[in-house]
């Protein structure tokens, strides 16, 4: 130990004391110091109080002796009691030593040094403040100490803190909120519940506007919402809650663009076995949901990321329920954010002034782009797969819809198998009122979409498949759509006018009428060139996949002509399936087509209009099925039965001599029989009753009874011919007396200008094929005498 004068104005009393192992002496020499430092302060002295502050600091609390140290720190709370209220202008030099040894490796040590910064915390009071970030760096480090009379010792000083804190105005909140962004990332248990408590104080205070900070602390109160400890994470609800509510209560001033890709951060589960992941994700996905409402259209820059974490949610089970719902409420709240006006093109867009993005700015943002956006908690928070979406510029006046970055999420979720089936759903809602609202945007990204909403249709659910046809039949037929692209329909004979059902439209009523029409092609404001392409790759992908047109085709093609008028349907699938050089498939589909025709409910009206060819209209459309169905001679005969060309179908029923006749064309022609004696042919039954007006109609049905073996069928029809009235007049009555009183029959010949003798020619031409093909696969027909009857 230095002599005497080296201590000055201690005393050798004071100092030997001072070093003193027992905490008795040290106590009597610290009365001492203040004794003395009064009198210093009654001198007005402050050159030897600041003397002997130094010294207690230096030699004492900075020493490397551990009864030094400790005689330091008590020394120097003793110079803080004896200040009193003049202590604030000696905070710097009483506290910095006191918070060194914090640090120290023995514990009783650093309880000393807790006791000492009490007593001085105590007595300065509110003029600590502006030396908070110190004690708090230091209380953050004790509050994780091992040693449980130094965590409570530290727990005192950071209560007495707190109320200095709460009770003043003076808080430098600006000042301390970089280091609570710093500490908040701490992953020890009791330094996190040193921090929430600290914010939860801070929020309480009516103040202090840490509102204004929650960005920057947002992200680390969801990192601690993920701890192991209960009551941890129940003190962090309590805070999340209480800044929600604020959030309510004041939108306007909250920064909710800052706050957006935070969110969908944690709206996103990396590790679905742990608990705490849940909880994390339904507290991010009801903060979300809030801000959609509150915040409206100033989210939508932020749209493709929401996506991105609400979407998986919606196929959650009941096990998720309340995430899934506040994930819907998300869903439905954003997507009436978009509107018609995000169809508007930007004028810096047209002219390609400065501001408006470039060719790749309009690409849809990858995660890199919104790497600036947050701190580095982005390491700490571990979620794979997470998408950062920022706005093309912060300060745009103008909220600008990220169409390209929803439409690259929507798509992501198609392509992926895995997607629920809740998901999928969405997913096409989302793109059938993206269609709606954003059309000729939209329509940039058809031809990417196009492809996978065709392979939607091979998807195992009904509901999936029923609204993948409403985003497809939107494309087809709505007016943005147009392009210089001019499908055919009929290139032989009279064009058919396409058009579009009157309640089937998008914000239209039944009744208020259809979409004008005003051309005879695909290309029309009715149908677009989209139409007939999505007609080609349908059929396409009903050769390819033999078991989608099996399972679902009559159900796919029906919801079609609900969508997008039934008769645009059969005339464009019946002129692409004539160029069909897949015969096989020709005829099979033109079967599928011919029952969806006779059997459906969705085509009565279609029906109606060629049970009596009575328009010229009704007769091209005869025409152009006619030729297609000559793929398929059965159905070939149905529809002249449908029309009620009897005379004709008798002619094609003379011909089937020269057919072959497999088991399988039986069958079909015991399936028309079914179907003559179903409701569909009611009108022909009748029709048997004026046996001399229909001659060819008995003929027909008897040729049919000749084709068929002596089955239940052949039994069937040979009954309903046996009550056919007087059977003398079943013969063939006189051309021309038959003319004459088939008055009708002749004014609706005339009026259709239909050439039978043309279209039996190319019933023959079409035959000749299928035989053709038919002996080219097998080799001779008589090589597979199971398949032939003779």
């Amino acid at each position: 130990m230095n002599t005497e004068k080296d201590f000055a104005p201690l005393t050798p009393n004071i100092v030997r004391a001072l070093n003193d192992k027992l905490y008795e002496k040290r106590k009597v020499a610290a009365l001492e110091i203040e004794k003395l430092v009064r009198e210093f302060v009654a001198q007005n002295n402050s050159t030897q109080i600041r003397h002997v502050i130094q010294i207690l600091a230096s030699e004492f609390a900075l020493s490397q002796h551990p009864h030094s140290r400790k005689g330091g720190l008590i020394g120097l709370a003793a110079c803080s009691i004896a200040l009193g209220k003049d202590s604030g202008l000696y905070l710097k030099e009483l506290i910095e030593p006191v918070l060194t040894c914090f640090n120290d490796s023995d514990s009783r040590l650093r309880y000393y040094a807790c006791e000492a910064l009490y007593n001085i915390v105590k007595v300065a009071r509110g003029a600590v403040l502006p030396h908070f970030n110190l004690l708090f760096d230091g209380l953050s480090k004790l509050a994780a100490d091992p040693d449980p009379n130094v965590k409570s010792g530290s727990e005192l000083l950071d209560r007495l803190l707190k109320d200095i804190v709460t009770e003043s105005n003076k808080f430098d909140l600006v000042a301390f909120v970089p280091l609570l962004r710093e500490r908040i990332y701490s992953n020890n248990q009791y330094a996190r519940q040193f921090i929430i408590s600290w914010i939860h104080v801070l929020e309480s205070v009516p103040d202090i506007n840490l509102l204004d900070y929650l960005p920057e602390i947002l992200d680390g109160l969801f990192q601690i919402l993920g701890d192991n400890s209960k009551e941890i994470r129940r003190t962090c609800e309590v805070v999340l809650g209480e800044f929600l509510k604020e959030i309510k209560k004041t939108p306007s001033s909250v920064k909710f663009a800052e706050m957006a890709n935070i969110l969908v951060i944690h709206c996103q589960v990396a590790d679905e076995t742990k608990l705490t992941n849940d909880l994390i994700q339904l507290t991010a996905m009801t903060w979300m949901r809030e801000f959609i409402q509150l915040a409206g259209r100033a989210v939508l820059p932020y749209s493709s990321g929401i996506l991105t974490a609400v979407l998986p949610c919606l196929s959650y089970d009941d096990r998720k329920k309340n995430t899934k719902e506040a994930a819907s409420a998300c869903n439905h709240s954003l997507m009436k954010l978009v509107t018609p006006e995000d169809d508007e093109e930007e004028d810096e867009e047209k002219s390609g002034s400065p501001g408006s993005p470039s060719k790749e700015d309009g690409q849809p943002k990858t995660e890199a782009d919104g790497n600036d956006m947050l701190n580095a908690s982005q390491e700490s928070v571990g979620f794979s797969n997470i998408s950062f979406f920022t706005p093309a510029s912060a300060d745009r006046p103008q909220v600008t819809l990220d169409l390209d970055g929803i439409v690259q999420v929507l798509d992501r979720h198609l392509h992926d198998s895995s997607t629920g089936m809740m998901t999928r759903i969405a997913v096409l809602k989302w793109l059938y009122h993206l269609y709606i609202k954003t059309p000729r945007k939209m329509f940039r990204h058809t031809d990417g979409l196009f492809p996978m909403l065709l392979k939607t249709l091979s998807d195992e659910s009904d509901e999936v498949i029923l609204k993948d046809l409403e985003v497809l039949a939107e494309i087809a037929s709505s007016p943005a759509g147009q392009t210089d692209q001019v499908g055919s329909c009929d290139s032989t004979d009279h064009k058919l006018e396409l058009k579009v059902p009157e309640s089937t439209k998008a914000g239209q009523q039944p009744g208020t009428g259809p979409k004008t029409t005003v051309d005879s092609s695909p290309s029309t404001p009715s149908m677009n060139s989209y139409f007939y392409k999505f007609m080609i790759n349908l059929l396409k992908r009903f050769s390819l996949e033999r078991k989608l047109l099996e399972n679902r085709g009559a159900f796919i093609i029906r919801q079609l002509c609900l969508l997008l008028h039934a008769e645009n349907i059969f005339h464009s699938m019946a002129d692409i399936l004539l160029k069909e050089e897949d015969l096989k498939f020709a005829s099979t589909m033109v079967q599928t087509l011919n029952t969806i025709l006779l059997t459906s409910a969705e085509l009565f009206q279609l029906r109606n209009q060629l049970k009596d060819l009575r328009t010229q209209e009704s007769c091209a459309l005869f025409c152009c099925l006619y030729r297609s169905w000559c793929h398929n001679p059965v159905a070939t005969v149905s529809l002249c039965f449908l029309t009620q060309n009897y005379r004709h179908a008798y002619d094609l029923i003379q011909k089937f001599g020269d057919l072959e006749v497999t088991v399988d064309f039986l069958m079909e022609v015991d399936k028309l029989v079914q179907l003559i004696e179903s409701p569909i042919f009611t009108y022909l039954r009748l029709q048997l009753l004026d046996v001399e007006n229909n001659p060819y109609l008995i003929k027909a049905l008897y040729g049919l009874l000749m084709l068929l073996p002596q089955s239940q069928a052949f039994q069937l029809l040979s009954h309903r011919l046996r009550c056919v009235p007087n059977p003398e007049l079943m013969r063939t009555v006189d051309e021309s007396k038959y003319m004459d009183s088939k008055q009708q029959v002749s004014k609706r010949a005339s009026h259709s200008q239909v050439d039978y003798n043309e279209l039996l020619q190319h019933f023959d031409r079409v035959q000749s094929k299928h035989l053709e093909v038919r002996h080219q696969r097998s080799g001779r027909a008589s090589d597979h005498p199971d398949r032939k009857l003779m």
